[in-house]
């Protein structure tokens, strides 16, 4: 129960960056789910206070986030970049609200929960305060794979991200939808979002480079996360990230090697009845998962399920997955945590 909150009564909620990409689909998946709450409110920044935004029939003002906005509040959906969090959620937490955070801001924090409620739930009651989200690569890929690593152990992976634009947020969506606009009229289009030309394009994800070992900090919170997350550091992972020209579902192709041989077979037996997950995984018609059918829906979608024919001891699998960046890789999960808190 968040501190402050007495028995029984129903939690005041707000949600910071309410009017980002992934703010508005907060609102969303806490109308659609009925969440239990009391009251919400919507703080973002000075320049969107006064807006307003549709919840349950209602039209609620943006509220400008400031040191005094958390007075009252149970719980603080943070979806504003890890500036505004390493900032606000320390004071949100002296003002008695419980923050789930949607930036990289406490992920590797040891006090800190690193939470998918599909995977590891009992390490809620450990918070202190704060708890954090996952980065929407690292939910996507290894919630399918959790049911497998407690059948037969995951000792390695390696993972290639197709990701949305919606991980760049709304002004990146925004600049697909431009470029594609202005590609498609044979216009120049010069990109300020992004470092690259997006429309018909695909780039290596633009997070900074690690010069000693090559990978991009995207890459790493697939590995560290991972590890946290699972609760096993020993798991061998590497991690390659793209940028794709897809609005908002991320695409993924794992390859995984288990402790002992695992057939395709029993994966799926697996996955069929996992939480979170949706077989999608029709050779006949060569239908899997795909951007257009993850985006807007709540389960990751996973198929492809093969063999790794390059690893004759038969302990790999290869599979594709697809996932709603902004639901199940954001919004979502962090509604799911609320609703366990």
């Amino acid at each position: 129960m968040p501190s402050g909150q007495s028995a029984g009564a129903l939690p005041v909620v707000a949600v910071v960056g309410a009017t980002g990409a992934v703010g508005v689909e907060l609102i969303r998946c806490l109308e659609q789910r009925a969440f239990p709450l009391a009251r919400l409110r919507l703080l973002a920044s000075a320049r969107s206070a006064g807006k307003t935004l549709s919840f349950r029939g209602e039209a609620l003002p943006v509220e400008e986030l400031t040191e005094s906005s958390f007075r009252g509040v149970d719980i603080a959906l943070f979806s504003a970049g890890s500036g505004i969090s390493k900032r606000f959620a320390p004071l949100a937490v002296a003002q008695g609200t419980v923050v789930v955070d949607n930036s990289s801001a406490f992920r590797r924090d040891p006090a800190v929960p690193l939470v998918v409620p599909e995977i590891n739930p009992q390490t809620i009651k450990a918070h202190r305060g704060i708890i954090a989200n996952p980065n929407c690569s690292t939910i996507i890929s290894i919630t399918p794979l959790w049911p497998v690593h407690r059948y037969n152990p995951v000792r390695r992976m390696i993972v290639a991200t197709y990701q949305a634009a919606s991980g760049a947020g709304a002004a990146a969506m925004e600049e697909l939808r431009e470029s594609t606009r202005a590609y498609l009229e044979g216009r120049d289009y010069q990109p300020t979002v992004l470092p690259h030309p997006y429309a018909f394009n695909l780039f290596s994800h633009n997070s900074k480079i690690d010069v000693e070992n090559g990978y991009n900090e995207e890459e790493m919170k697939v590995v560290h996360e991972t590890h946290k997350i699972f609760g096993d550091g020993d798991i061998r992972i590497a991690a390659t990230c793209v940028r794709v020209p897809v609005l908002r579902a991320h695409s993924i192709a794992i390859n995984f090697e288990c402790e002992r041989p695992i057939s395709p077979t029993e994966v799926r037996n697996i996955l069929s009845g996992a939480p979170g997950v949706q077989l999608v995984d029709d050779p006949e018609r060569n239908y899997f998962p795909m951007p257009k059918d993850a985006s807007g829906g709540d389960p990751i979608l996973v198929g492809r399920i093969r063999r790794d024919i390059s690893d004759p001891s038969g302990r790999s699998i290869a599979l594709f997955v697809a996932g709603d960046q902004l639901l199940k890789g954001a919004a979502l999960n962090a509604v799911q945590i609320a609703e366990l808190l």
